[in-house]
């Protein structure tokens, strides 16, 4: 390992603690810690939208993706990042400043008066944010373990430290400030690489010359490859589907909606953190074009390898420079989810923090991120040694448990007969129901499960979606099409025996 790169490594996880370290002042009220006090400005808060967005999978992910599928990837990603925060920002984030909730599930509270649906919400979300914080651990973990002496127990540990001591100590405020730097970083670091290395095969007109070439070698039809759908309508819509039917659950978001200074900046502040979004995905897939320029379709450059090969033959500082982006990728939504998920499991789970002061709220928040940081890592290191589960299939699984509550938020918001018994079976068959899902689809692959003769037209449809494309059809068809059925049904049907104390037609 070059000293560069090395260089690059100790210095940015350094320079994260140190500015996460400096804002603590800024944190010393459990409002300071949670909203920013609601002191932030326009500018600092969409960095900090884009980057809790943009994290390994619209980087690295994105890369590798266009060097084995085709650009389409990198279009709609970016494409889905925008529709996913704009969603939240011009439909979600004045009703949530204006409930003062600081996190989704207290939305139920409020309007139900109900602990039941508030923790429900709080367990789905919780699923995505602990497969994210544990992916994050697991990405910084391979990178030490991999360019340095250091074993992946040891680099996961690190990486906890990180995120414990910048996350706990600035609060929303550090992780804001921390993402002002990571996503100018990527942005720096993501064009210079593409530039570079355009630069160095001669030209653009050589890059895709050399790119068509190898389409021919490996037989793949250059317009589907190069085509803006080139993955098929169908995976482009369901890409835009995911980002937006989820996002309004994403529990970091109540947090930014308080945290801005002047409430009627909201919609024109998540326009412009959708649009900084939307701009990285396309320079990551600037990246995978070079490499399969390069080295061909399939180069075995799985996750951040396919930035830092192709960098690191540019030049050495180009090496550094990826390696600064995919730290600043994985750290950039790894704080601000960790923040969420902290501040989830003391109001949604310690009845204690209605008797505490903000200071002891403050020291609970700190302590239960510190706990939570170094969790994750050891889960991340328990399945890099121990396991061989793939991490895509983690993610999607975390994405779609989060869905349930994501359409129980909207109903309640925009359709008066929502109940709280809808709310909550809606979400809790949607939950079961997302996992019984991903439990069978993956048994039947191991079984190799087939269709008994005689079967009928259901059980045959069944099998083939549990064993669709030899991973299954995701369980986020479960977990939208049961709350989405289940919830006006029960609403309209059973009736409902808590009133509701508030209506949220007050916040409209």
């Amino acid at each position: 390992m070059n000293s560069i790169s090395l260089s690059v490594i100790a210095v940015y996880l350094l320079g994260t603690v140190v500015v996460g370290t400096l804002i603590a002042g800024r944190s010393r009220e459990e409002n300071d810690w949670t909203t920013a006090g609601g002191g932030m400005s326009a500018l600092v808060l969409a960095f900090a939208l884009a980057g809790t967005r943009i994290g390994g999978a619209g980087t690295y992910g994105i890369a590798e993706s266009v060097a084995t599928g085709g650009i389409w990837v990198m279009w709609w990603y970016g494409i889905s990042s925008f529709l996913g925060i704009l969603l939240v920002g011009f439909f979600f984030a004045r009703r949530f400043r204006k409930l003062g909730i600081k996190t989704a599930g207290e939305v139920f509270k409020i309007k139900f008066n109900s602990d039941r649906c508030q923790r429900l919400t709080s367990l789905c979300v919780q699923t995505e944010n602990a497969v994210i914080n544990i992916i994050e651990a697991y990405v910084i973990g391979i990178i030490l373990s991999s360019l340095t002496p250091l074993t992946m127990l040891q680099g996961t540990l690190i990486a906890a430290l990180v995120f414990a001591t910048y996350v706990s100590f600035g609060g929303l405020w550090g992780t804001a400030i921390t993402n002002v730097q990571h996503v100018v970083v990527m942005l720096i670091a993501l064009a210079a690489i593409g530039v570079l290395g355009i630069s160095e095969s001669g030209g653009w007109v050589n890059v895709t010359a050399s790119v068509e070439s190898q389409l021919a070698r490996h037989s793949t039809a250059p317009e589907r490859w190069w085509g803006f759908v080139g993955g098929g309508w169908l995976a482009a819509i369901g890409m835009v589907f995911s980002a937006a039917v989820h996002s309004p659950a994403a529990s970091i978001y109540p947090n930014y909606s308080s945290a801005l200074k002047d409430e009627k900046k909201l919609p024109a502040t998540f326009f412009l953190g959708a649009v900084i979004a939307s701009i990285i995905p396309p320079l990551a897939g600037l990246i995978g074009i070079l490499t399969v320029s390069r080295y061909g379709l399939n180069p075995d450059l799985e996750g951040y390898r396919n930035i830092t090969a192709i960098a690191s033959e540019i030049n050495p500082i180009a090496g550094g420079l990826a390696i600064a982006a995919i730290l600043a990728a994985v750290i950039s939504s790894g704080g601000p989810i960790l923040l969420a998920s902290s501040t989830m499991l003391v109001r949604d789970w310690l009845n204690s923090f209605r008797n505490m002061t903000s200071s002891d709220m403050l020291v609970a928040y700190r302590r239960v991120t510190i706990a939570y940081a170094f969790l994750a890592a050891l889960l991340a290191w328990w399945i890099a040694t121990r396991t061989n589960l793939s991490l895509l299939e983690l993610l999607l699984f975390g994405f779609a448990m989060v869905v349930p509550p994501a359409i129980a938020l909207s109903y309640s918001f925009f359709w008066s007969k929502t109940t709280e018994k809808g709310v909550f079976w809606g979400m809790c068959l949607g939950y079961v129901g997302g996992i019984s899902w991903f439990a069978a689809a993956k048994w039947a692959l191991w079984v190799d499960l087939q269709v008994y003769e005689g079967a009928s037209r259901f059980v045959q449809t069944v099998v083939f979606l549990w064993k669709y494309n030899g991973q299954g059809v995701n369980p986020s068809l479960i977990t939208t099409l049961v709350p989405v059925v289940v919830i006006p049904l029960v609403s309209l049907y059973l009736c409902d025996s808590i009133e509701s104390e508030t209506t949220l037609a007050e916040t409209h």
